[in-house]
């Protein structure tokens, strides 16, 4: 059943609210993840010259964004939640725009990469689209968006107060199509877990050049 406007705008009010409220917790148990594996992925394929203008989709409180300084790139964060945004800005030295997912104002074609880490499974399904559409706009013609989200078999709704949707691979590969994307690879993680473990689905997509 389709959400209403106002159920839209709750789904994201409660999740925004949960990590505002936990910001310094989700930093603390997130902080020491490894996801290079992830980054990697973005970079490889992005055939812009470095350094690149990267857009971190929902960077929380900066871990991947400042990694991406430290790499000599042209990091921007975006971030819906206040304090993790603040927090982003401290930890990495970058623009953070503080952002809903449901209400973006990118600028057209700046990106070379977007980096979606954890972060488009809490877009509803029936935003998806349009959210997807924003991201390909904000690319330049041959960008990339790398993207992982806990894998499921098309779930949604609230766990606990986030609001989250568990696509499988095959219907997050066709709502990526529809949207103008071309993939270039996927892969599940933890890569060394076995298959019942490997929770996430990582994947890269290009935007296809003029």
């Amino acid at each position: 059943m389709a959400l209403s406007p106002e159920a839209l705008q709750q789904a994201a009010a409660r999740t925004l609210a949960h990590y505002e409220q936990h910001a310094q917790a989700f930093w603390e148990g997130t902080r020491d993840h490894d996801v290079s594996q992830n980054i990697q992925a973005l970079l490889a394929h992005i055939q812009a010259p470095a350094p690149f203008d990267l857009l971190d989709f929902g960077c929380g409180p900066g871990r991947d964004l400042a990694q991406f300084n430290a790499m000599g790139h042209r990091a921007t964060g975006l971030e819906g939640a206040p304090r993790l945004a603040a927090m982003a800005r401290s930890h990495s030295g970058c623009p953070v725009l503080v952002q809903s997912f449901l209400a973006l104002d990118l600028p057209p074609a700046a990106f070379d990469g977007v980096f979606a880490n954890a972060s488009l499974f809490h877009v509803p399904g029936q935003a998806l689209p349009r959210v997807l559409g924003q991201l390909h706009a904000a690319l330049r013609p041959g960008g990339v968006l790398f993207s992982s989200n806990p894998r499921g078999s098309g779930e949604e709704g609230f766990s606990g107060e986030r609001y989250g949707v568990y696509h499988d691979a095959s219907s997050w590969r066709r709502v990526l199509v529809a949207a103008g994307f071309i993939e270039l690879t996927s892969y599940l993680r933890p890569t060394d877990a076995p298959p019942a473990q490997q929770h996430w689905l990582a994947s890269v997509w290009r935007k296809p050049a003029d």
